[in-house]
This record gives C-alpha cells, sequence and structure tokens, in this order.
C-alpha cells in the first residue's frame, strides 16, 4: 500500500484531516529515522525519542510544509535538529560511559561481534570500528552532516546541499574533507 501513493498524495490527505495517511508515512520512514538517530546519539532508546520526537514535530509542522524539497530531506533535517537538541541536553549532564558493545552492533550494516572466526579478526574489527567511530566523532559538525547524508543516507550532492543550505560545490569540499580525515585515522590500522 505505502509504495503505491506518493508522499505528496499522503500530505495532502493529513492536510485534509486523514491522519491514517500520516501513519503510513511514519511506516514508510521510521526505520530510517531511527538509523539516522542512531548515528548521533548510538543509544537505541534515546534514537527511538528522538525518532518519536521527529515524527510529532513534523506532524505539527506538516500545514507549513510547502514540498520544495523531498518530504525525507524535510524529514532528515528535523531529525538532525531534534537528534542535536538532545545532544546538547545531554551534553550538561554527567557522561557515564562511551560505547556499549550491544549498541555498536545494531549499527546497519554491521555482523554481529560473536560472528568472527578468530581472536584476531575480532581485536581487528573492534579496534576499526572504535577508530572510524571516533573520527566521525570527532569531525566538525558540517563535516559530521555532510559524510553521514552521503555514506549513511545515501543522498545526492543536489539533496545535501537542500539539507544543510549550502552550495553543492560546499558539500563536495565537506565531504572530501571528512573522508580525508577519517581516512587518516583508519591508515595506521590497515598498514599493519
Amino acid at each position: 500500500m505505502i509504495n503505491n501513493v506518493t508522499d505528496k498524495q499522503l500530505i495532502e490527505r493529513v492536510k485534509k484531516g486523514e491522519k491514517a495517511a500520516y501513519d503510513l508515512l511514519v511506516l514508510k520512514y521510521q526505520q530510517r529515522i531511527i538509523n539516522l538517530a542512531l548515528r548521533y546519539v548510538r543509544n537505541h532508546s534515546d534514537a527511538l525519542d528522538i525518532t518519536q520526537e521527529a515524527f510529532i514535530k513534523a506532524y505539527r509542522a506538516l500545514p507549513n510544509f510547502r514540498g520544495d524539497s523531498a518530504f525525507y530531506t524535510w524529514l532528515y533535517r528535523i531529525t538532525v535538529n531534534t537528534a542535536k537538541n538532545h545532544l546538547e541536553v545531554q551534553s550538561r549532564r554527567p557522561r557515564t560511559s562511551d560505547y556499549d558493545v550491544s549498541e555498536i552492533e545494531q549499527i546497519e550494516g554491521n555482523v554481529a561481534l560473536s560472528e568472527q572466526v578468530t581472536p584476531e579478526n575480532l581485536l581487528f574489527k573492534d579496534e576499526l570500528q572504535a577508530t572510524v567511530l571516533m573520527a566521525i566523532d570527532n569531525l566538525p559538525p558540517d563535516l559530521k552532516t555532510a559524510i553521514m547524508l552521503r555514506e549513511v543516507e545515501g543522498l545526492s550532492y543536489e539533496e545535501i546541499a537542500n539539507v544543510m543550505e549550502c552550495p553543492i560545490g560546499t558539500v563536495r569540499s565537506r565531504i572530501f574533507r571528512a573522508r580525508e580525515a577519517i581516512d587518516n585515522e583508519v591508515r595506521p590500522l590497515l598498514q599493519n
């Protein structure tokens, strides 16, 4: 059913008061938004909270949605802002731990750590994953957002420029610099 109806049609139905049409949008994008939130918070329950809050904000703002960009691009921006607000609130609280192995295993595309054949592979994978996550965490916010939009969400340069409200050339530069910074952190591991 979701694939037979366009986002634009669903949005028009929601604007006319059909709340069930918004449920279809939530079902369509929920997992992508959870995955996006996980890139920021790495805690599944926090990601679910951010996702719920983002969908609520989007629902409330939907009457003002003009359709200048794709619905997902608009929802993506709302989610990123919600995640950043969440991180801002969390930064005011004392930190209890960095990464939980069970949460790292939930990252999309990651093979469960228990499936590693040798201790060496397990150690290398842990080290590589921690290095990449640290490199991404250490990126300035504009570089982090650009690389996540491109590599994780698979958005085009034009869509990223739309989300980040900057020229395509700036997007290309940010992605290049982010990749370079991550590569500089990972390269020593690969040379061993």
